[in-house]
């Protein structure tokens, strides 16, 4: 049988598959179809300092390959988090990988320090600092839009988080990517998450208005997975010929099946997050590990093996 373990900055998980970030609310609603302690980490809705009630309705939209949302970071804040949701991932045996948001650098910090000083964090192995959610009403808080304001988030959350893994997550919705990257990791990230959902737009024909309460949401689903391809292969590439130094990459965007993960996983991806595909079958995350384990059996693979291989075979 293939190992599946992998090493994110020394977060070492029993599998790559992982929930991505806002599919599967904080764990309790998923856990009635799979065992989320069986995950390689629970991944949650980004959390931020206070309430928040989010954008108007209606929310989601579906496209011909993929769903346009417009949630806007909903949530209960930072408090509730800890006092409720943390403290049950620990008691399934979940490992958390806890995404962060905030509204300015100064409300990530306090957000990364309130999270680290919780009774459960021992249940964290690592913090995902959402810096790439194209579906809230100030585009403002697109900080991986621009390589200083990437790194001012990145550099506060580091200071409140010694020693923790931190994984930044970019928008492939910039112009030189790589340089993005570049600057998370060199402001404290040691890995990378990619991709976010892209900036997207549905109109209604019968009432001719736009569909979404918030007018634009972010695109998901199998539309945008040659696009996360894309990224993570530029990406790991930099990393190969020292543009960037080395650090793992989680993988997501618009993975429905253990065939989707590889491809992921062969562009530089030591882990997989799986998001839309949730909505319709709940079950998936196990399901496309079960069938990525097959994959790599079937091609005398290991997933250390298989990280990034396809840069070796490019013609």
């Amino acid at each position: 049988m293939a190992d599946l373990s992998t090493d994110l900055a020394g977060a070492v998980l029993p599998n790559p598959l992982m929930t991505a970030s806002g599919c599967a609310a904080n764990g309790r609603e998923l856990h009635r179809f799979l065992d989320v302690a069986g995950l390689g980490a629970f991944v949650t809705k980004s959390v931020m300092r206070g309430p928040r009630s989010g954008r108007g309705t209606p929310r989601m939209a579906e496209t011909p390959s993929g769903m346009l949302n417009s949630i806007g970071l909903q949530g209960p804040g930072i408090d509730a988090f800890v006092e409720d949701d943390l403290p049950w991932l620990a008691s399934v045996g979940a490992r958390a990988l806890v995404s962060i948001a905030g509204s300015d650098a100064e409300e990530f910090a306090e957000v990364a320090r309130r999270l680290r000083d919780s009774e459960a964090f021992s249940a964290v192995v690592g913090v995902e600092v959402n810096i790439s959610c194209p579906n809230v009403a100030n585009r403002g808080l697109v900080f991986a839009c621009q390589p200083d304001s990437s790194a001012a988030v990145l550099t506060l959350v580091r200071e409140q988080l010694p020693g923790v893994p931190l994984f930044a997550k970019l928008s492939p919705d910039v112009t030189d990517l790589v340089l993005i990257a570049e600057a998370c990791l060199a402001a404290g990230a040691d890995g990378l998450t990619m991709v976010n959902t892209l900036l997207g737009m549905a109109i209604d024909l019968d009432r001719m208005r736009p569909h979404l309460g918030g007018v634009t949401g972010g695109l998901s689903g199998p539309a945008i997975r040659p696009v996360a391809v894309r990224a993570i292969w530029q990406v790991h590439g930099a990393m190969l010929t020292g543009r960037l130094r080395p650090a793992p990459i989680i993988g997501v965007g618009g993975v429905h099946s253990g065939r989707d993960a590889l491809e992921l996983v062969a562009a530089g991806a030591s882990a997989v997050q799986v998001g839309t595909a949730t909505f319709h079958d709940p079950t998936s995350p196990a399901r496309v590990l079960r069938e990525l384990e097959t994959l790599l059996d079937e091609r005398g693979l290991d997933l250390a093996g298989a990280v990034g291989l396809a840069h070796e075979r490019t013609a």
